[in-house]
């Protein structure tokens, strides 16, 4: 068996495989409401044999979303649905996650779709956002509000509740997003953290809100269960986050009850220079693993069964997340097994089709 299809356990969870659906935003959401469209998008990739699926960017309150169409746990009246969507993914041998997530600066936006890149503002759709700085994304956009220590608590209370509603919901996995210029990634940023209080300044102020985060929501989640965390690795910005920062922060993150690093990179700037290339932040998630001995997860332009195989063989790696490859193909475990020439059990209203 291939190295891709062989299980992995992780406390108490056991995946059928190294094959991760990455949370994907759908911006189809109504007043954060999950429906039949995430069912059946995140239903289709358990059916097609994916080991774990993390839904969308959950946002923990209203003012955390990315835009009016984020999925959303802020609200008790989410689970329900929700619910459903995890019983049909774990009844196909999938392990369910979710990723729980706060905009911060960059929220209040449109779906991206709708081509319209200016910032909604308060009274005409959008809403006043907050960050760790009153420094925005675009220079254009709306000033955030920089948060005081009382609305700091408040978001820990709202990742909290969140992630007790996680559990409601039938969750096995937890993943905070603490990349991608969101809120969590604000704070560890340099370059959009200038505060001069306990939260801000020297690399150990700057993770701060991370860790309390993380403890706040360990407070309900049960033990047993994995926590993931998504970094941004670096923001490719001189003088911006880094990947020896990453690497410090990821042996603090392990020893505070962290069980895998979902490795990722950028989007806190606009000034980031990404050198694109097929598995372009597959680096950042080896070197997290060599050096403090940690699961990684690894993602970036990875989109096929050979090139997932290789890395997990050079040990770069625990999980392949894959994100866009999943939107082309809900069904590419079954076709990466067949080029693997690894046997896979299809979902027998499938086993016609399957290749022999």
């Amino acid at each position: 068996m291939s190295l891709l299809f062989s299980p992995l356990t992780i406390k108490n969870i056991r995946f059928k495989n190294r094959i991760a659906v990455s949370p994907m935003c759908q911006y189809s959401s109504v007043d954060g409401f999950a429906s039949d469209w995430h069912l059946v998008h995140l239903g289709s990739r358990a059916i097609g044999g994916a080991g774990l699926i993390i839904s969308e960017a959950a946002s923990v309150s209203p003012e955390g979303r990315i835009s009016p169409g984020d999925l959303g746990i802020w609200n008790d009246d989410h689970v329900h649905m929700l619910k459903r969507i995890t019983d049909f993914i774990h009844d196909h041998g999938s392990v369910a996650g979710i990723q729980l997530a706060h905009a911060g600066r960059k929220a209040s936006f449109q779906a991206p779709w709708t081509r319209v890149t200016e910032q909604l503002k308060p009274g005409a759709g959008g809403w006043q956002t907050v960050a760790p700085s009153a420094v925005p994304f675009n220079a254009e956009d709306t000033i955030p509000q920089a948060l005081s220590l009382t609305g700091i608590d408040q978001v820990k209370l709202d990742f909290r509740s969140a992630a007790k509603r996680s559990i409601e919901a039938g969750f096995k996995i937890i993943e905070l997003h603490a990349a991608h210029g969101y809120l969590i990634h604000q704070f560890l940023s340099p370059l959009s953290n200038k505060r001069t209080d306990e939260y801000g300044g020297s690399f150990e102020n700057r993770i701060r809100f991370l860790l309390e985060v993380i403890a706040s929501v360990q407070e309900v989640w049960p033990s047993e269960n994995p926590l993931f965390v998504r970094i941004s690795a670096t923001d490719w910005v001189p003088g911006g986050w880094s990947e020896e920062e990453s690497i410090k922060l990821s042996a603090i993150l392990k020893d505070n009850g962290v069980d895998l690093i979902d490795t990722s990179s950028g989007g806190l700037s606009l000034e980031q220079q990404i050198p694109l290339s097929p598995g372009y932040q597959v680096s950042f998630a080896a070197s997290i693993k060599k050096e403090t001995d940690m699961f990684t997860g690894a993602v970036g332009l990875i989109t096929d069964a050979v090139q997932s195989e290789e890395i997990l063989k050079a040990g770069q790696a625990d999980l392949i997340f894959l994100a866009r490859e999943f939107l082309r193909d809900p069904y590419f475990p079954l076709h990466a097994a067949a080029e693997l020439e690894t046997d896979l059990k299809w979902p027998v209203q499938y086993e016609r089709a399957k290749p022999r």
